[in-house]
């Protein structure tokens, strides 16, 4: 079916010639220019785009943009300025079994917009089509039912120079800027829960305290609620339904329509304390879903251009989300290096964790390429190329799990370190993977550095800390799904009984594992990533997809950390392992462990078993080990200060055990003839082991469970 739509209903604006100037195609989006705006919008197959001023009382000034050049409908609009609310109807072709989705009857959001206000009406007026996807386009206008665009003034970079901490000194804390602050009492309540809260000095106190050096934020690139989701009275809040890849979401606003000068100081407080800003962006799908879904932005403008779509025009879906963006077109790769320019030129961000990145990588749905285009032109930008850049390396589909195939200047969620983690404490494998993942992933990770490994073992997707050790199964009633979504496979266990109890040998048992598992995570060589609330015992309850809360629930009510039943001496466990950390460069290496001799002529890691033999072949392949040691020699870590001296450490003894009651030999070279110093023990619950002096390389130690030890060689 092919038709053409000329509905032009509503007041249309009149301006002498000479205050309608013809502009350039570039930059996309609407800028101040002078005594007017300019308005410039991707629309290559239209036959007539029309850029819509909204008054403050809803009435609509339709004002036809007649200059296009390469596909870019553009013009300079005399009299409007910052805070002019405005969107696009686009006139052309209605031929669904194409792609092509033109319907003027929609006002639509412009894509390049920096900020977008209201939220969405009546899911019926935002459809398109009429009844079958594929059938006549819908008459309803969207006008009332839609966000609109708003004009905003050039904004000059307020932030001071990038921080550019060296991967190897990067310690990631991942958190919902919403749910971190709702709760927390040494925060203003009107900031709470907003981008002006995570700036407060209480909050940014604890993450310095902490050992911090980035914050990693959830989606805050404005978004909308799904309306599969609006179905059943939840509202969307993680944020993974991006609305527009450059607007700031303005629900973190604390003062509605100040979220880019709030994000600026949000920004500039957590670089005064040294920390980097990450930002987790969702550029693989966005808030339209499927073929059946909205048209709120870019299906209307060029669904052809911003989606990857089939022969019969319906959306390929590689996110799970109904849609995927193809990166593989111009305009796409266009919009997200303009998007990630802005953030981290204008707004003063550090780096960018890519949700779902395989997809990115997939040519027309293909197979993955690190050279896809939209990772070359990142890579290959001067000012992208100096950000942190975290791949999450795989997508809906079997054929994007793409675990250590990014390229070289990108790191990666590391799942198989978080897998490994968990099984070894929970006791259902042996040392020889565990080996490859605190050592840095070399195995996954060899053409590049430890650091491109992030280590994690909980994030916002799946069970926290505490939730990992109380649960062997979901419970995600509270999502409306009956308990279907979220994962089943979890690698937890609730040490004898399902959810909360008062019994202590069993509180006591998985406080015990959860120190052990934050301690692995800080100890590994590679880049730890810890998920907010972890320091301190924070539970969602069972919920291992805590995306979604009813419409209406309270910021405070959903999902939100309780800073006043944490567990303090967890955070003082957390911190002291971070410390040790901070302060041992050799437990943070920048370059793999190759076997090779130091300065000292010995090996720069050795693995020992619990007889305190070397392990050998036959040990590497004894799944029913429960013990392992590695002993690190700190002359050789390639580190350096900033002004390029080489630093040095001591040796290190570290000592996983996730067995019962043993004795212990400990793994000293048969050339060390020094003493060790217990520095750090996760059976202890702040981390510090029980007073005595050194003791002799060649000792053998009694151990009563699981547990990490850390010792530091003298001698």
């Amino acid at each position: 079916m092919s038709s053409h739509i000329d509905s032009r209903a509503g007041e249309r604006a009149s301006f002498p010639p000479s205050l309608r100037l013809p502009g350039s195609p570039f930059p996309l989006g609407a800028h101040v220019r002078g005594t007017g705006t300019q308005f410039s919008v991707h629309a290559p197959d239209a036959d007539l785009v029309q850029v819509c001023l909204i008054s403050p009382d809803g009435a609509e000034t339709r004002i036809d943009l007649v200059q296009r050049t390469y596909g870019i409908w553009h013009g300079v609009v005399d009299g409007v300025g910052p805070g002019q609310r405005y969107g696009y109807r686009v006139h052309g072709e209605w031929n669904p079994r194409a792609g092509v989705r033109m319907n003027p009857a929609k006002l639509l959001v412009d894509p390049w917009a920096k900020r977008i206000t209201g939220g969405t009406g009546d899911h019926r007026a935002l459809i398109s089509h009429a009844g079958d996807p594929f059938g006549e386009p819908s008459p309803l206008d969207s006008l009332g039912h839609a966000p609109l665009s708003v004009v905003t003034p050039a904004v000059p970079r307020t932030t001071g120079p990038r921080i550019e901490r060296p991967w190897e000194e990067t310690v990631l804390y991942e958190l919902h800027l919403g749910a971190y602050t709702a709760r927390h009492r040494g925060v203003p309540p009107q900031y709470r829960g907003t981008y002006l809260g995570l700036a407060e000095p209480a909050v940014i106190g604890h993450l310095v305290r902490l050992g911090v050096t980035a914050v990693e934020l959830l989606p805050v690139h404005a978004h909308l609620t799904e309306q599969t989701v609006r179905e059943r009275g939840m509202r969307n809040h993680w944020g993974y339904s991006t609305a527009s890849f450059f607007a700031p979401h303005p629900g973190y606003a604390a003062v509605a329509g100040e979220e880019i000068a709030e994000f600026h100081t949000m920004v500039d407080a957590l670089h005064a304390a040294g920390i980097e800003v990450i930002l987790d962006v969702v550029y693989n799908h966005t808030c339209e879903e499927g073929v059946d879904g909205i048209s709120l932005s870019w299906r209307g403008l060029d669904a052809p251009g911003y989606y990857l779509l089939d022969a019969d025009g319906r959306d390929v879906d590689l996110t799970g989300c109904g849609n995927t963006v193809d990166a593989h077109s111009p305009i796409v790769v266009r919009m997200i290096c303009d998007s990630l320019r802005y953030w981290a030129h204008e707004m003063g961000v550090d780096g960018f964790r890519f949700d779902l990145a395989s997809a990115l990588g997939r040519p027309g749905g293909g197979r993955f390429d690190s050279r896809a285009s939209v990772f070359s032109a990142i890579t290959a930008d001067p000012v992208l190329s100096r950000c942190k850049l975290i791949a999450e390396p795989w997508d809906a589909t079997s054929d994007g799990y793409r675990v250590g195939h990014f390229g070289a200047q990108w790191s990666e969620w590391n799942d198989r370190y978080r897998d490994t983690v968990r099984r070894f404490w929970n006791g259902n494998t042996g040392v020889r993977e565990l080996a490859s993942r605190v050592a840095g992933s070399e195995d996954l990770f060899h053409s590049r550095r430890p650091w491109a490994s992030i280590n994690f073992v909980t994030a916002h997707d799946g069970f926290t800390a505490a939730d990992l050790v109380a649960y062997r199964r979901k419970h995600n009633d509270a999502n409306g799904e009956d308990n279907r979504d979220g994962a089943d496979h979890n690698d937890s266990v609730n040490h004898g009984v399902e959810g909360p109890t008062d019994d202590p040998s069993i509180t006591d048992a998985r406080k015990r594992h959860v120190r052990a598992l934050l301690a692995t995570l800080a100890l590994s060589t590679g880049t730890p990533m810890f998920t907010a609330g972890d320091e301190f015992g924070h539970s969602l309850g069972g919920n291992n997809n805590a995306y979604c809360v009813p419409a209406d629930t309270a910021r405070e009510d959903s999902w939100a950390l309780d800073w006043s039943t944490g567990d303090r001496t967890l955070t003082a466990f957390v911190t002291r392992a971070l410390d040790l950390r901070r302060a041992s460069p050799a437990l943070r290496q920048p370059e793999f462990f190759e076997g090779r001799h130091t300065p000292t002529g010995h090996p720069d890691l050795v693995w020992f078993g619990a007889d305190g033999a070397e392990m050998d072949d036959d040990a590497w392949h004894d799944d029913s080990r429960r013990t392992l040691q590695a002993w690190i020699d700190g002359s050789d870590i390639r580190s350096h200060t900033e002004d390029g001296f080489q630093l040095t450490d001591d040796n290190w003894l570290l000592v996983f055990h996730s067995g019962g009651p043993v004795e212990v030999a400990l793994g000293s070279p048969d050339w060390f003839y020094g003493i060790l110093l217990a520095e750090f023990d996760s059976n202890s619950p702040d981390g510090a082991p029980e007073p005595g002096g050194p003791i002799s390389g060649d000792s053998t130690i009694r151990l009563s469970g699981p547990g990490l030890l850390v010792f530091r060689a003298v001698g």
